[in-house]
């Protein structure tokens, strides 16, 4: 469906951003759907410039302060050439801060301190957000304080002994590889089957797969060329293992919409993320899998702990992922190890056949 923007006069405003007919409300562009119902009809210039006026449409009907700072912070994003999450992100936990200051009773940015983001954070903890969600709150407000900072309008102590949340640093969560096979056994449809695969042996991220292209792909090389990363923005090459290039060649013949992308829905139109989640989710209720957890990127999970099994060193592992630390890249190393495996189960094997000859008393001599 082909939709046309439709540039209308606001009393208000004056020449206003174009419209897209039913789509452009603020609960599809701040909600959960804000994706599905922007992305697939505006370019991301056009959408980030969305964003940045709804922001101030909801900051003026809460009667919130710092509406002409919080403005120029977002320009500031946009002529960054930050990404429309980026924006989104960033403005979500300006938005909830403001709020807070509202009700304690602040009218002006200038009067904040360090007591209020102390207080803000505690306010956070007791509504039971979780330490990744605060410790994304705290990034968001602090960034946009360190702007305000450099225009002299916040003291310059706000930055100082920054608050910190500690997060759990958990291990990456891979399928097991008798789950991996029940899941391939039940999967039907040639598209659900080549885009499991592909995600299975390229560790691609699944925003990464939905903008694929016919030209991104190189079935001779079998190689996919992802020019922009989906987080970090940097390009990398994945490879295409022989069951995953069957499947991609079979799909690409049948699909019924031969549109430029790999993959699309219903008309030719691009697939959402939900779209692909939800069946996901039903591939893993007809292989019994359902109530172990698993989500679509714990394939790239997966990918990365099966090529870690095999012997791949970290640094080619790191390019593959499109880390730009390797340090996110040795979190597979502590979640799959053969060599710390094969060590500690041939020491125990010494321990239980011949024991541990020596004595653990402490020498009190010793300080």
């Amino acid at each position: 469906m082909n939709v046309e923007p439709v540039f209308v006069e606001s009393p208000r405003l004056g020449p206003s951003r174009p419209h897209f007919p039913g789509e452009l409300t603020q609960k599809t562009v701040f909600g959960n759907d804000s994706r599905r119902g922007c992305e697939q009809y505006a370019s991301e210039a056009l959408l980030k410039q969305i964003l940045i006026e709804v922001a101030m449409e909801k900051i003026a009907a809460h009667g919130l302060c710092g509406r002409e700072q919080v403005h120029e912070y977002l320009m500031d994003l946009y002529r960054r050439n930050c990404r429309p999450n980026t924006i989104r992100s960033r403005f979500a936990s300006i938005f909830v801060f403001l709020q807070y200051l509202k009700a304690q009773g602040r009218q002006l940015l200038e009067q904040v301190g360090r007591e209020d983001v102390c207080a803000f954070i505690e306010q956070e903890q007791d509504r039971g957000l979780g330490p990744a969600s605060i410790c994304c709150r705290l990034e968001g407000l602090y960034a946009f304080i360190g702007f305000l900072v450099d225009r002299e309008v916040l003291s310059p102590d706000l930055l100082k002994r920054k608050l910190r949340v500690k997060v759990p640093d958990s291990l990456p969560r891979a399928i097991d590889p008798q789950d991996v096979r029940r899941l391939l056994a039940v999967i039907q449809r040639p598209r659900d089957r080549a885009m499991v695969l592909v995600l299975l042996r390229t560790g691609m991220r699944i925003g990464e797969l939905l903008n694929t292209t016919l030209s991104d792909v190189n079935m001779a090389e079998k190689r996919i060329e992802i020019f922009e990363g989906r987080k970090n923005r940097v390009g990398r090459v994945v490879y295409l293992a022989d069951d995953a290039c069957q499947a991609l060649e079979h799909w690409l013949v049948v699909r019924r919409w031969k549109t430029e992308l790999i993959f699309s829905g219903q008309g030719g139109r691009p697939l959402s993320y939900e779209v692909v989640r939800s069946g996901f989710v039903s591939l893993l209720n007809q292989a019994d899998l359902a109530h172990k957890g698993y989500t679509l990127h714990c394939l790239r999970h997966t990918f990365a702990s099966e090529l870690l099994n095999a012997g791949m060193r970290l640094e080619c592992l790191q390019q593959l992922l499109g880390h730009s630390s390797i340090e996110m890249t040795r979190r597979y190393a502590r979640l799959t190890d053969i060599t710390r495996k094969e060590e500690y189960f041939r020491a125990m094997a010494k321990i239980e056949k011949d024991g541990v000859h020596g004595d653990y008393r402490c020498d009190h001599q010793l300080p």
